[in-house]
């Protein structure tokens, strides 16, 4: 299993690093460090969680929404999937937006927010052509597999 350090930006915060609430479960919650609301119809806030990660190289970190937080409240996260590079040590934050059209939400301290999937990340060197192999797709784009 891998190691991820993790440090606490407040060493008098009691709350529990990042989990997994199952065996098995590919992300982790992130907690709330803070409270918060968010507006509806499109509000959207930067929430802090309170720690930092050293991801090793050749890893990052994926934030993801939570399904319940989004089915229940039409909260979920606005740049999904939020990238953590391996070299970022700053606190992790989660940039939430509520989608409900007229129901704020309010985050409360210690709220799961959202999940970090750490990922084996390959380096690759891209290399310029002037053509490229053909492939079956083609260049067909955006809703050309049907519906």
């Amino acid at each position: 299993m891998l190691a991820v350090p993790v440090r606490r930006l407040d060493p008098d915060d009691d709350r529990a690093l990042p989990a997994y609430a199952h065996a098995g479960d590919a992300g982790a919650d992130l907690l709330a460090a803070h409270d918060a609301k968010i507006d509806p119809a499109g509000g959207r806030v930067l929430v802090g969680t309170g720690i930092a990660v050293a991801i090793p190289d050749g890893y990052a970190g994926l934030v993801l929404p939570r399904s319940g937080l989004a089915l229940r409240h039409g909260i979920t996260c606005l740049n999904t999937p939020g990238l953590v590079d391996s070299g970022y040590r700053g606190e992790l934050k989660v940039l939430l937006i509520n989608t409900d059209p007229s129901a704020p939400y309010a985050v409360q301290r210690g709220d799961r927010i959202a999940q970090l999937v750490i990922q084996r990340i390959d380096q690759v060197e891209f290399v310029e052509q002037t053509e490229l192999d053909a492939a079956r797709r083609g260049d067909a784009g955006f809703g050309s597999t049907g519906r």
